[in-house]
């Protein structure tokens, strides 16, 4: 069985949307992030990134972190793509070329989509977005989204989905990404076949499972 190390509210919530989507049983190991405890070396800490025993899972100390046997693995979107390859099905790649396409997607999500969003993410729940700091920072980045964001459209409008013109582990990998850019109010809207795309996939019980147990940790 499956064992995944982290909590709702971080990267994992990629992978546990996946493994909803594909009805797979696994193992939960909660661990919180260092950054959100006051002394995560304190002996009263809950499990957390820098506790010794997930340091000897992951040297790194984030999460999260996947167990298959003797298999561990980190990054979640290199996860997910395992958990897909290893079910098989319509989610998972369908050829060698899709596995090459997925990983593209995954990587170009990962490099260009993903430091710009969460910089928006970050500067609306610091409470920076509407300072006049904030306001610059915000539109410097959704200016280097533009590029980015333009070709995901494009893509998008032209095959519905990010890879095989149907719903597979890429649409939630390259979703779970442009979530975060969400939180600019107005900026996904602005790219139709995005928007219409990133709906489709939020209304999927798998991810509204997923996203259910994420509202219920704590912030």
């Amino acid at each position: 069985m499956l064992t995944i190390y982290g909590v709702y509210r971080s990267r994992a919530s990629r992978n546990f949307w996946l493994l909803n989507e594909l009805d797979l049983e696994f193992e939960h190991v909660p661990v919180i992030q260092a950054y959100r405890l006051p002394d995560p070396a304190a002996e009263s800490a809950p499990f957390n990134t820098q506790s010794p025993g997930f340091l000897s899972i992951s040297p790194a100390g984030a999460v999260p972190v996947l167990r298959d046997g003797d298999f561990v693995l980190s990054e979640s979107l290199a996860m997910n793509l395992y958990i897909a390859g290893k079910a098989g099905g319509p989610l998972a790649p369908a050829n060698a070329r899709e596995t090459a396409l997925m990983e593209q997607w995954a990587l170009y999500g990962a490099t260009s989509i993903e430091a710009h969003a969460l910089a928006i993410l970050y500067a609306h729940s610091e409470g920076r977005a509407k300072s006049p700091e904030g306001e610059a920072e915000i539109a410097a980045e959704v200016a280097r989204l533009r590029r980015p964001l333009g070709v995901l459209n494009s893509h998008l409008r032209d095959h519905g989905h990010v890879v095989g013109g149907r719903f597979t582990v890429a649409d939630i990998n390259m979703a779970e990404i442009v979530r975060y850019a969400h939180a600019e109010p107005g900026l996904i809207a602005g790219y139709p076949a995005i928007a219409e795309w990133l709906a489709a996939c939020h209304a999927r019980p798998g991810f509204k499972a997923m996203w259910e147990k994420r509202l219920a940790e704590p912030a």
